[in-house]
Formats: structure tokens, sequence, C-alpha cells
């Protein structure tokens, strides 16, 4: 069987990895350590490579290497009939999951990144080695690269993390000139300023992530390398007030496939390195003069302007200041969401926190997530959602903004806008998916005239900002309920310039502009999730009953039942629009006999710790009387169900019920 050259090579690297894992070349050293020794005596010969080889196919070595390598034909989908099948291999990984298949393209460039391992995480210098089987924080760390998502396996937390990887990205032309489909050749990727993002996340043993570090990895030195071939250290550092203290150290190998013909000198390399540098600080350089003559234009307008929350720099993870038109971009998230509404329920199942501050003070720490940090992590401040909700808004062809100001209590806060065609203004709450309709009161009606009452919690607007625009609110006063949003007007709103904005934030513009990610599909696999979850809850629930010495007798098809409501209520989260409750009211009364009394209890989580998600509904007094049901002819049930959106957020809705005979 001759095989492509493209698959040969691709062969040789799974089975090289998979020795690799095997750690083959240790068993071959004592193999050949025992060889020897065994050899030597009265009637010594020479060693052969067939002795060497008999043992270790004795040893079942042999065996070992190749009970886990599989040959497989690929089944093509359905956008592939018609095409021949492709040939592929991969080895089953039975700890962990199977190795995804890749057909290499012969006509397309290749960057083999391998991540060899990491060193001085000081702050895990403590860590003792997990036991095995124990539960331990873990490392992961995610790629971005033109379009390309990865994800490592994630290793045990410790100074000198196991964290070896090999991620295959294809460096592709833009198709914008024609030759997409050619191969890039060194020229070609020189020009190609996009880094490999690199975000660094610490798993915690409760499921809780935090963000470690995010890094900017200008992978063109290989260009310059004779073999093709480069291996260094990274140095990552820390985020937000940490930005300038190490993390720790991962070195890093990269590899062009195929090789270059002819490689570039590293003078080239720098040259154009300094020349991107140069462009961008200039740039950024020239719009600050604009920016500052442009703020004191505004202040000369009024004097209180001075404390309007206008906001046009904000930093990011890694201190940089960035204008805030840069963090919203068009993102279009193909079929993995399927409206505008369902865009806002994925956002706000990604978890508030704060940016952490070390020691007290109350002052709140600035920063706001770059996309891939901030999808990676699955947490983040409300101005890292509504700016993701307002590039998805943006993607769906909506007049969309990201609104700067307060709501109660002087909160500093952002949300998001948009303007209908028929003038009409709605905001978006990223962080619950609530929708407000907004009517302006006419502080010039009479006095005895009907006017709108306020629907929103939101207060005062300083601003309003999306990819391509930035107005300050120039009205006399800020606040939400007497604002007319008609940002045509400038005697309300003052603009500035789009073309200033587009030197800075549009894409490619300059070189700092951190690449936009694609979202990525979810992984999990809801029913299964949901089982594992009920389980967990009805082990909780019998083992708290035992305590309290309460038998548990769980009743399966009124657990069954609660399934529509939980639907019902996803449903609702999404759209707005409550149904399906009328079915669930009556298959609930045809399941409770006359004279039993039914009881349910449901709560809305948005992880799937089950300890986690039990003491919470325990606080809950009403809960507490259904899990703790004393009575004649007690059942329990208790239902759940995992909705699973892109980056594998979940909503976990989760019902316990009860009945009972009533005895009075």
């Amino acid at each position: 069987m001759s095989l492509p050259p493209e698959k040969a090579s691709e062969l040789k690297q799974i089975i090289h990895n998979h020795l690799l894992k095997m750690d083959i070349h240790g068993k071959i050293r004592e193999v050949l350590a025992e060889t020897v020794r065994d050899d030597q005596g009265p009637a010594h010969r020479a060693l052969s490579e067939a002795d060497f080889l008999h043992a270790l196919q004795r040893r079942g070595i042999i065996d070992d290497v190749m009970k886990d390598l599989h040959f497989t034909q690929e089944v093509p989908t359905d956008a592939e009939t018609g095409s021949p099948p492709k040939p592929a291999a991969h080895f089953v990984d039975k700890n962990i999951t199977l190795l995804k298949k890749t057909n290499i393209d012969p006509s397309r460039r290749y960057l083999y990144l391998q991540v060899l391992g990491g060193k001085a995480f000081l702050e895990h210098l403590q860590e003792p080695e997990p036991l095995p089987g124990q539960v331990c924080s873990t490392f992961t760390l995610y790629l971005h690269f033109r379009n390309q998502r990865f994800r490592s396996k994630p290793v045990p937390c410790a100074c000198e993390p196991d964290l070896k990887e090999g991620f295959l990205l294809e460096i592709h032309r833009d198709g914008s000139t024609g030759e997409g489909s050619k191969m890039a050749d060194a020229t070609t990727m020189l020009s190609l300023c996009d880094p490999v993002h690199l975000v660094l996340i610490k798993t915690d043993t409760s499921s809780e992530t935090t963000l470690v570090s995010s890094y900017f990895l200008d992978w063109r030195t290989v260009l310059s390398s004779p073999s093709g071939k480069t291996c260094f250290a990274v140095e990552l550092m820390g985020v937000g007030s940490e930005c300038k203290v190490p993390a720790g150290v991962l070195t890093v190998s990269l590899e062009l496939y195929p090789p270059l013909t002819e490689t570039l000198s590293a003078d080239i390399i720098s040259t154009q390195q300094s020349l991107e540098r140069q462009r961008t600080a200039e740039k950024e350089r020239l719009f600050l003069v604009y920016a500052k003559q442009w703020w004191r234009e505004f202040l000369e307008i009024r004097p209180s302007h001075q404390s309007k929350m206008v906001k046009i720099f904000a930093q990011d993870e890694n201190g940089v200041n960035r204008p805030v038109c840069s963090y919203v971009r068009v993102l279009r998230a193909g079929r993995i969401l399927e409206s505008p509404r369902q865009a806002a329920r994925f956002v706000s199942l990604l978890a508030q926190e704060k940016a952490p501050v070390v020691g007290g003070g109350g002052g709140k720490q600035e920063q706001w997530c770059t996309l891939m940090a901030f999808l990676c992590r699955r947490k983040g401040d409300c101005e890292d959602h509504a700016t993701l909700l307002c590039s998805l808004l943006l993607g769906y062809g909506l007049d969309a903004y990201v609104c700067v100001g307060t709501k109660a209590k002087v909160t500093p806060h952002t949300w998001v806008l948009t303007r209908g065609t028929d003038g009409s203004i709605t905001f978006w709450e990223s962080l619950t998916a609530h929708r407000y309709l907004h009517q302006a009161i006419d502080p010039d009606a009479p006095p005895l005239a009907p006017q709108p009452k306020p629907s929103s919690p939101y207060r005062t607007v300083g601003c309003v900002f999306n990819h391509q625009t930035f107005l300050a609110n120039c009205q006399p006063t800020d606040a939400v309920e007497l604002c007319v949003f008609d940002f045509q007007n400038q005697s309300r709103w003052k603009a500035m310039s789009e073309e200033a904005l587009k030197s800075v934030c549009a894409p490619g513009s300059t070189t700092s502009l951190p690449p936009l990610p694609p979202l990525c599909a979810p992984s999990l696999d809801p029913a299964a999730a949901s089982n594992q979850l009920e389980l967990e809850m009805r082990y909780l629930v019998s083992e708290h009953r035992k305590d309290l010495e309460l038998a548990t007798v769980w009743d399966d098809h009124l657990s069954y039942l609660l399934s529509s409501a939980l639907s019902a209520y996803e449903l609702e989260r999404c759209t707005g629009v409550s149904c399906g409750n009328e079915e669930f009211q009556d298959a609930v009364r045809r399941a409770v006999p006359d004279g039993h009394t039914f009881k349910g209890f449901p709560i809305h989580f948005l992880h799937r710790n089950a300890r986690r998600a039990f003491a919470t509904c325990l606080r809950s007094t009403f809960c507490e009387e259904i899990v703790c049901c004393r009575g004649d002819h007690v059942r329990l049930a208790v239902r759940v169900r995992v909705f699973v959106y892109p980056e594998n957020a979940c909503a976990v809705w989760l019902m316990f019920a009860c009945k009972y005979r009533s005895v009075l």
C-alpha cells in the first residue's frame, strides 16, 4: 500500500507522538541493558539487531505499541459525498478522548506548534504531587490563530506543569486577493502579522476558572530557520494588576510543513516587525492627539461634562490601553446561535465576575478582557458581556451600541442599546438577557400630560459606541429617562470622527489589535450531562433524608413530567414568551391522586456542580420543605435539564417535587 507524501508524514507524526506517550525510549534502554547483561559470559558474542528485536518481542513491548494503534477509513460526511474517502490514522487514548483525525491538504502550508512543558510557575511551588484519582486544580492552554481554535488537555497545576501538546495550524492567504487557495510562500507569511493568541486558564477543584495569562506569540521567527524548525522559551506574564509579574515559562517549538525552499534572513523579519510596530505606534499617537482635542471641545460645551461617564480608552487584561470601539467587532455565529434573543441568552449564561483586587479600599479594578480570554474563562464583568452581545447583535444586522453609564445607587454599568428603523429604542441587559423598551419623558410637556414610567434599571448614560461610532451625551442632563437617542442630532450627541476611529479600530488597522476568534460549537452532550447531574442529585437527597432518619421513595413518572416545565422555563428565558404551562399543570393533576398535595420548586444555575447546587437549594425554606417532606405516602421527584450553548455555556434547570397524602 503506497501513501501520498503528506499522509506518510502525518502517519509518522502520529506514531511518533504515540511512542513518546508510551515512553518507548525508556523501555528500549531497559531491554537493551538487560540483553547486554544476559549476553556477557563465557560464550559472549556480538549482539545483532535480530536478537534485540526478539528481546523486545519477548517482553511484549511491540504488542503494547501495536494494540493501541488503529488504522481507520473515514466515512465521508454529507458535505463530502461524491469525493473519494480519505484514509486517516489515529490511536485511541483510552484515558482521555479520541484524537481528532486531521486530513492534511498538500496544497496548504502548516505551522506545527508544540508546547514542550512549563516551568517557573512559582505560585504552585509548594503544591504537593496529586495522588492517583485525586481531584486537583488544573491548567488548560487555549490557542487562537486565524479563525482556528484549539485547547490542550487539562494537566495538574504544578511549578513545572506537564503541558505537552501539539497543534497543527493552517497558514492560509487572505481570500480577498483571489489567491486564497495557493500555498503561502515566505514573503506572504512575513506579511501575515496575526499572532498566535495563547490563553492559560486555571480550573480549581470546584470548577471555578481563573485567567492566568494571555500572550500574543509572533511565530514568524521560524521563517529564518534553515531547518524550518525553531524552539524557544515564552515568558507568560500575569493579568490585571499583575500584568508586569511573570506567571511562568512555556517551552515552545515551531515547525513549518512543508519546509520552505528558501528561508528569509533574521534581519528581514526583525525589520518587518519593527516597521509594523512603528506604523502602529504612529497611528495610536495620532489618535491620542485627536482624542485629547475632541475631549477639550466636549468640555467647552458645558463644564459639568467633566463628571459624565465618557469612556474613550479601556485597559485589557494585559494592562494595554485601547480605544473602547476596538472591543466591539461584527461577530457572526454561523449556525450555532439562531437569533438575536438566543444570542442574548447565551451571553447571559457566561458568569459575572469583577476583576480581582489585592487588598481593600473598595476601588474597582479596571479590566476589559479580549474576547478570546473572556470566552476561555467563560466569565467576566458587565463590560465583557456588553461588548460580546453588541458584537453578536451587529452580526445579526441590528443597529447596536454599548452604553456606558450608571444604574441604581450610582453603580457604574454597561449595557446594550438597539435602534429600530422606526426610531424605537430597546435596552438589552447583557447579564440577564432582559429587554426594556425605552420611552423618553418630555420635560416640556404640560404638568398633567401622561408621561411614560421608566421601565429599565438604568439611571444615567454618558456615552455610546460600537465598532465604528463613538458618541458622547451632551444633553443638559444625562438621566436615561430624559435622554433622546437621536444620534444624528449634533446638539444632543457629540460624535468622534469615524475616519479617526477606523485608523485604530478597524480589523487589520494596527498590529496591536487582538484578532477576533470564532465561537466554538458545544461539545457537551446535554442528555448525558442531565442524567449525570440528576443521579448525583438523587444521591444527595437520599443521603440528606437518611441523616434525618427519613426513607426516600422516588416517583419516576412524576420526575419525567417535570421535564416539560423545565423546557418551558428555558424557552421563556430565550424568547420572552411563556408557553406549555397548561399541559404541565394538566399532567400533574392527573398524576396526583385525590386527597394528595403536590409541591414543586424550580431553580436555575450556570454550573453543573451537584453539591454546590444542592447547598444553594437547601437555603430556600420552600425547597427544604420538599426535600425534608414528612407525611403519609410521600413520593419524591427530581428532574434536571442541561441546555447547552456555544462555548459549552450551560443553562441548568433543576426541579424538586413531592406529593403526599394530606392528613388533617
